[in-house]
């Protein structure tokens, strides 16, 4: 009876111990996936409704504006995005790297080559509706 005690202690123990032990990971919780609109305050004290994509760091851009510019800079002829019908092979398929709006941010604004950069060619507003429209299409 004693030896059974000792044992389920030491585990007990063991068990403790090891679930302390998370080696030297961060571990950060993940987002929750939110559906509809939340009301805030706006800049004078009215309220204004968020969608989830703003309130989960979309952007304020508009996937159809964005579909617009996307055809108009010829984007088309460098990257395949198959709701574009698109087929480019010079740059990432976007239908499979699936970019996030602030990577798609960066490189329509600054570039990287052989892509240009487009912050002299589309404003701040545009390059927001082209990574709104990319991450809309490709579920990224």
């Amino acid at each position: 009876m004693r030896l059974r005690t000792v044992v389920i202690l030491a585990l007990g123990v063991l068990t403790f111990a090891l679930a302390g032990c998370g080696g030297s990971e961060d571990v950060a919780p993940t987002a929750e996936t939110v559906e509809g609109t939340t009301e805030t305050s706006g800049p004078s004290g009215t309220e204004t409704e968020t969608t989830p994509e703003e309130s989960q760091g979309g952007g304020k851009g508009d996937p159809a504006a964005g579909k617009q510019i996307f055809s108009d800079q010829g984007c088309g002829s460098c990257h395949t995005l198959s709701d574009a019908g698109a087929s480019g092979n010079i740059g990432p398929n976007l239908d499979d790297a699936k970019p996030p709006r602030e990577l798609v941010i960066e490189r329509v604004t600054n570039g990287k080559s052989p892509m240009p950069s487009f912050k002299d060619k589309l404003t701040e507003q545009q390059i927001e509706d082209v990574a709104a429209y990319v991450v809309q299409a490709t579920q990224g």
